[in-house]
């Protein structure tokens, strides 16, 4: 029994030690510096997969040597997810910043059998110390920014969402946007051919209409649509979710194979050698036809399939078209370089699934192999499509197919005789430029009278060259002048011809008209450092200018820079109350106001959205500085007209002076601006803020209080308080105002106005609004429930800017009321004065659908404000609370004249008016005595707690 007893003890202990989340060893650090443009970080990651919802990882020993422990929680409870974790040194002195990829789809290694089609791959990344990755909106990949500072060892655990990572790069941000952009050039290109030959293969199918085109057609659809596919041009003009593009993808394979077979038995026409060949590509067609229904059960599976019999296709193909082009049969023979190619395509393209070929060039190089096999396909069919005389017989000589071919490309031939000295070069020039014919021909002299003074040098160097050499190419773009007056580029392409005696006699070329792509590169050119809004440069030019401006400060003392970045206060209110086209006109209106107030010498630049910045040459002293920073200020305060009506606009200014930011790069100048900027913010805007160092760390005590802030609801800190509201003719309770309280675990209870900002700015007031409405309509309901008094118990409750702009707020109302079950009228909304005239209109409209709802209506900190009295009528509100500032006595015992006046004001209109500030007896009597119903203050207690006003509400009619 003992031996049995032992066994089952032995036994538990080794099921609780399997059953726990299984601890990870260290990792090894990948080693980053700042001149590294991408580091594969493919091979470095760690996989691993968790019993439960959290992992625990050992990570890699920082600079101490210390391998310290993290834990990881995945972001849905009760999930049991796979994790990769990897980490990164920072080594060097300065901070460096990286782009981390995960591909949705790759090709490389996704597989015959079941293949990987693509999916998001990381769900989140958590890092051991440091910033937290931030993720980037991108279509076809996952992408997080990292932070690494200096010296740091910094281990990062990421959530998949899929147990396949194909690859992980650490990109350098401009290497990897330079990366996407010439992917983006080339993938544009194929698909163009692409769509081009699908169209100009159908054309001939209308033209022609024997099988052989329908089906040519047909397979450079299929491959233009698998090409739009796999770049990811279809996705962004039909945007799909992940399921549905694999969808797509498999759909597509299986119809490049469908479409491939046909284009074979068309083409060799099958049918005329045995009648099983058409048995048997019938039965074929089916079986891809259901494989395309297939794909929307199960893409995978259809994929692999496809894939399987694309090599069948290409495999079989070949034993057919090398079989019939021994038996003599034409088309055969003319298909074989094109089978070839297709053979070399398939073998490729299975070394790429398979992961043999693993490079980022090998997928779009496919497409672009897929494409030029349908380019030969389209010349093979052409040779049918235009069969007929000398072409079709192959009789024309060299000249005549070169001639055919110079027409076909359409260049103009060029060709100058240097012995006589003429230029020849062909009609069709003159004509695009609007010439008379000869124009342009002459001599050497007189042809370069008519090209661009800039390009004279450069075109005659050229051509001296290869005279003096003797050999070689000529391939130069020149601009000619026009009738009309503006220049035409032309690309010259020309090669030196040697007489007997080893001279050059003349030089014989094309020349061809590239006027649309030197636009097209110019027009690139502007856009990639301009905004296209306002025309003024972006963040990439600014920082260049602001970099030489730095260079040219660290040689002449007199030069002293000087950076200002501007952001607009509540600019996203004015987009969404009068609209994101009126929005662009007000942000063009300000760029060239401001731009007005500047000398040639600086630089204004729209770095984001609403945000600006300016290199300041022209002024040196602080005090000259900080007056332009003031002109700017009032500048954008000015009112804008805009549809008949004006809007207000103000801004936060941030600047960093040229002996505070001594010694920083110029991105680091800016970010101390921008840091500036985002501290003249947090004071409420409409100010001008001057970098300080310790503006660094109020940053970063920032940023912890916001993270506590979002966790601070799930952790129960934030506690809502009741202040009482006492009657004055009888001084019983007659409702509470409803308050939040913060009880940090580090800095203890913290006030309304240590959080709500913060919260307002960061969007959390929203939650925290719906929390308090929630509590105090369950209170209410009790008190109401408790006691039968006439009139009610009510409370109100503050209602923000955000929650105001948000329709979601009646729903809200709506539910907290059904739910409650409180008395109509007595759940007051509570608005400030400032909120509603902000925008009248649009708040007059939801207060007048909240009054409806049932909920009460109360104007806060009425007379501090600048409200209209024929607005303040339409206002559906029932109560006016007064400003404590009115309620304090200030010199000799008195209280400001307009007291009476407001509270008379409320009684003409059938408001009640409750007084806040009340701290005396005196301050009760005298606001009793001048026609005011409700009061609140210190005098009648400080906010309570919900048990505290429960025990209140039951002592008030004693005491009374």
């Amino acid at each position: 029994m003992r031996l049995v007893h032992l066994i089952l003890v032995a036994t538990l202990a080794l099921v609780a030690i399997l059953a726990a989340p299984l601890p990870a060893g260290a990792v090894e650090a990948v080693r980053v510096t700042p001149d590294a443009s991408a580091i594969d970080l493919t091979p470095a990651i760690e996989r691993y997969r968790s019993e439960g919802d959290e992992i625990r990882i050992s990570t890699a020993p920082g600079r101490d040597g210390i391998v310290r422990r993290i834990a990881v929680k995945a972001r849905e409870a009760g999930t049991r997810p796979e994790w990769i974790v990897f980490a990164l040194t920072n080594d060097t002195d300065e901070q460096i910043e990286r782009l981390l990829v995960a591909p949705h789809f790759r090709l490389v290694g996704s597989g015959v059998v079941w293949p990987d089609l693509g999916s998001s791959r990381v769900v989140a990344i958590t890092a051991s110390e440091g910033f937290r990755p931030e993720p980037e909106a991108t279509t076809d990949a996952d992408v997080f920014t990292i932070t690494l500072d200096p010296g740091t060892t910094i281990t990062f655990v990421a959530e998949l969402r899929t147990p396949n990572v194909p690859q992980l790069y650490l990109w350098e941000g401009d290497a990897y946007r330079e990366k996407v952009n010439g992917l983006t050039l080339y993938r544009g290109i194929i698909i163009g051919i692409a769509g081009l030959l699908a169209l100009f293969l159908t054309i001939i199918f209308v033209v022609k209409g024997a099988l052989i085109f329908p089906a040519a057609a047909a397979l450079a659809w299929a491959v233009l649509a698998y090409a739009c596919i796999d770049f990811g041009f279809f996705q962004r003009v039909f945007p799909v979710n992940e399921a549905a593009e694999r969808i797509y993808r498999a759909a597509a394979e299986a119809v490049l194979a469908a479409t491939l077979l046909v284009f074979l038995f068309a083409y060799l026409n099958l049918n005329r050698w045995h009648v099983r060949y058409s048995h048997v590509t019938a039965f074929w067609l089916l079986f891809l036809a259901a494989l395309v229904g297939l794909a929307v059960i199960d893409p995978p599976v259809a994929s692999g399939v496809a894939r399987i019999s694309i090599a069948a296709v290409a495999g079989i193909g070949f034993v057919l078209v090398m079989h019939l082009a021994t038996h003599g049969y034409d088309r055969a023979v003319m298909l074989i370089p094109t089978w070839l190619l297709l053979i070399a395509w398939v073998a490729a393209a299975g070394f790429t699934v398979t992961g043999q070929l693993a490079t980022d060039l090998v997928s779009p190089a496919l497409i672009g192999g897929l494409v030029l096999i349908v380019m030969l396909i389209g010349f093979t069919v052409m040779q049918h499509a235009f069969s007929g005389g000398a072409f079709a017989q192959g009789h024309m000589t060299d000249a005549e197919r070169r001639a055919l071919a110079l027409s076909g490309a359409g260049d103009v031939v060029f060709d100058w005789d240097l012995v006589s000295d003429r230029v020849f070069v062909g009609p069709e020039v003159e004509q695009q430029l609007g010439l008379k014919r000869g124009t342009l021909e002459g001599s050497a002299s007189e042809w370069l009278d008519h090209i661009h003074p800039f390009d004279r040098d450069r075109y005659r160097t050229s051509l001296d060259a290869v005279i003096e050499q003797r050999r070689g190419r000529i391939c130069q773009d020149f601009r000619l002048r026009s009738a009309s007056g503006p220049y035409h580029w032309l690309r010259l392409k020309a090669r030196p011809m040697v007489g007997t005696d080893g001279e050059v006699i003349r030089i014989v070329g094309t020349v061809a008209d590239v006027t649309e792509a030197k636009t097209a590169e110019e027009r690139l050119l502007q856009d990639a450092v301009h905004d296209n809004l306002t025309g003024l440069p972006n963040r990439q030019l600014f920082g260049d200018r602001l970099e030489a401006a730095l260079a040219l400060a660290g040689g002449d003392e007199s030069i002293r820079p000087t950076v200002i970045v501007l952001d607009l206060d509540r600019f996203n209110q004015v987009n969404e109350s009068v609209g994101l086209s009126a929005g662009d006109s007000i942000l063009l209106t300000l760029s060239r106001r401001v731009g007005r107030l500047l000398r040639p010498q600086d630089t204004l630049a729209r770095v984001s959205g609403d945000q600006f910045a300016v290199v300041l040459l022209s002024e040196r002293e602080p005090d000259r500085v900080l007056a332009f920073a003031d002109m700017i200020r009032r500048t954008i305060a000015t009112p804008i007209t805009y549809a008949d009506r004006e809007i207000s606009l103000t801004a936060s200014i941030g600047l960093t002076l040229h002996d505070a930011g001594a010694g920083a790069r110029g991105e680091e100048f800016l970010r101390q601006a921008e840091l500036a900027m985002a501290h003249a913010k947090r004071q409420g805007g409409d100010r001008i803020e001057v970098f300080r160092p310790t503006m660094r760390s109020d940053r970063d005590e920032r940023l912890t209080l916001e993270s506590d802030l979002r966790r601070a609801l799930d952790r129960g800190e934030v506690k809502v308080l009741f202040q009482p509201i006492v009657r004055l003719e009888d001084r019983t309770i007659a409702g509470f105002e409803t308050q939040l309280r913060w009880d940090h675990p580090r800095l203890g209870r913290l006030a309304p106005a240590a959080f709500l900002p913060l919260a307002e700015e960061t969007g959390l007031i929203v939650n925290l609004g719906i929390y308090a409405l929630e509590r105090a309509g369950q209170e209410l309901a009790a008190w109401q429930a408790a006691l039968d008094v006439e009139p009610p118990i009510f409370a109100t409750v503050n209602v923000s800017s955000r929650q105001l702009l948000r329709h979601d707020l009646l729903q809200e109302v709506k539910t907290v009321l059904a739910r409650s079950g409180v008395l109509p009228g007595s759940l007051k909304l509570e608005f400030a004065e400032s909120l509603v005239m902000e925008n009248p209109e649009y708040a007059a409209q939801m207060l007048l659908r909240l009054r409806d709802l049932g909920a009460g209506l109360s104007l806060d900190d009425f007379g501090t404000g600048y409200s209209s009295l024929n607005y303040l009528q339409r206002f559906p509100f029932d109560t006016i609370k007064i400003d404590q500032s009115f309620v304090r006595q200030i010199g000799n015992g008195r209280r400001p004249a307009i007291l009476r006046s407001i509270v008379k004001l409320a009684q003409d209109l059938g408001m009640e008016v409750v007084a806040e500030g009340a701290e005396s007896e005196s301050d009760a009597i005298e606001l009793y005595q001048l026609g005011c119903e409700y009061a609140e203050g210190v005098l009648f207690g400080e906010p309570l707690s919900p048990l505290q006003a429960r025990q209140l509400m039951g002592a008030a009619p004693e005491a009374a």
